[in-house]
């Protein structure tokens, strides 16, 4: 693979190449590290990182464009495929996390991708070339299209789902017309498709960049800089964005969309800034996603910090954030996203996860383990925010759904609906909410 460039299919070889370990990753900067105020906070994120670290991981290499496949039959002919597409902050991205076996007991060929993230990823010159993992994510999928077969899998029932920075890219691929009949059905696990930077935006980044490397903005120059200083170029350059923020289509494709209640939650216990967010810190991003148009919906900033104040009288500035944030960021883009595709022929539904986790909450990416069905304490990466016994019904349940929804297009609860909004909410005791998040909806609306 070059470094920088579109995606190219394989050159073939001769004999049998061993497929039985992991391939190589994607170049990416470290999973994000503890600190902040919140010591307690902090404590309990360091098991994640720590488990993060502990999962057996291939080594990186440009040469990273490969994928896993779990089939119950590779003789067999005409089973549903889920291609999995993960989450990592759009900066992360690697297969040894997730485990697909569960979805070959159930006759489900499961697939999960590599593809490049960060810089490697969505670097933007202005040459014609841009989101080369989107682009991944493609040549995966053509992949699958043109080789499935072989291991019982039938190319006209492909279901790519995701989480976080994965779902927020089936966004995308939702709207792109190369995608069109490379899958049948989608799910969007806490992610949707309205984080778009504008093509200025961007390119104002990628000089940023290129300062930081010290090299012209060209493709060539940055790709001369070498693997090591742009990822560190990278993790600076988003720190002093960090402290800069702290001061139709697709109407053919069954679709289910969703979100976790504490989403961002995870967020602000990782960095440890839950308890230090003060009122003045609070008013920064509120009034910012006010300003966003794009985001916003319709919010007027002056009026979103007091209509959250009033619904939640006594949280801590902290806890408020940890609620505006999932609206601005995956809640509200959700439901947009389900309004818009409910008046497709295909089917659309509408989720959310709610079992708390001791601790933390029902936060971002909890609802992984139990999609996979590898809701245990040992579970890689994930094990270490499911507490002593994670139950086991709920992730039987979860899976079911998702294996039911790649075989029919139907996961088992009522279609959303403008007019009713059905939505399966996850928890112990699963049940049908009807327009759970109404008083959100209108808000960032401006219906309110």
């Amino acid at each position: 693979m070059a470094r920088l460039r579109p995606p190219e299919p394989v050159e073939p070889w001769r004999g049998v190449r061993d497929a039985t370990r992991l391939g190589p990753e994607p170049a990416q900067v470290a999973p994000p590290s503890t600190g902040g105020p919140d010591q307690g906070a902090a404590e309990d994120w360091t098991e994640v990182t720590s488990a993060f670290a502990a999962v057996e991981r291939a080594a990186p290499s440009g040469d990273c464009l490969n994928l896993n496949v779990w089939t119950p039959d590779p003789g067999a002919s005409g089973l549903p495929v889920m291609v999995w597409i993960e989450g990592g902050m759009f900066e992360l991205s690697s297969t040894a996390a997730y485990d697909g076996s569960r979805f070959a007991r159930d006759g489900v060929v499961c697939i999960v991708i590599n593809w490049r993230s960060g810089a490697e990823g969505f670097l933007y010159l202005g040459d014609g070339i841009a989101n080369l993992g989107l682009l991944d994510h493609l040549a995966a999928l053509q992949w699958v299209r043109e080789n499935i077969a072989a291991f019982g899998g039938d190319p006209g029932n492909v279901t790519v789902f995701g989480e976080s920075a994965g779902a927020t890219s089936i966004g995308m691929l939702l709207s792109m017309p190369r995608a069109v009949g490379l899958f049948r059905r989608a799910i969007l696990q806490s992610g949707a498709a309205h984080q778009v930077t504008p093509a200025a935006d961007a390119l104002r980044i990628a000089g940023y960049l290129a300062g930081k490397l010290g090299v012209p903005r060209t493709r060539a120059a940055i790709v001369g800089a070498g693997v090591e200083r742009l990822l560190a170029a990278q993790a600076e350059l988003k720190a002093e964005l960090m402290e800069k923020i702290a001061a139709g289509s697709g109407g053919s494709v069954d679709l289910i969309v969703g979100t976790n209640a504490d989403d961002w939650r995870l967020w602000l216990v990782a960095s440890g800034a839950i308890g230090g967010i003060t009122d003045e810190i609070l008013s920064g991003p509120v009034r910012s996603y006010g300003h966003q148009p794009l985001q916003a919906f319709g919010l007027i900033a002056g009026q979103a910090l007091p209509a959250y104040r009033e619904r939640y009288p006594t949280a801590a500035p902290g806890e408020l954030l940890a609620v505006v944030q999932p609206d601005w960021w995956m809640r509200i883009p959700a439901i947009r996203l389900a309004d818009a595709h409910a008046s497709a022929a295909a089917g659309t539904y509408m989720y959310e996860f709610h079992w708390a986790s001791p601790g933390p909450g029902a936060v971002h990416a909890l609802e992984i383990p139990f999609v996979l069905d590898t809701a245990t304490p040992d579970a890689p990466l994930f094990g270490p925010m499911l507490g002593e016994d994670p139950p086991q019904g709920l992730a039987q349940t979860m899976h079911a759904a998702w294996v039911a929804f790649a075989r029919t297009g139907d996961p088992g609860w009522p279609r959303y609906e403008p007019g009713r909004r059905a939505t399966m909410r996850f928890d112990t005791v699963s049940r049908v909410a009807e327009d759970p998040r109404a008083w959100e909806r209108a808000l960032w609306t401006g219906t309110r």
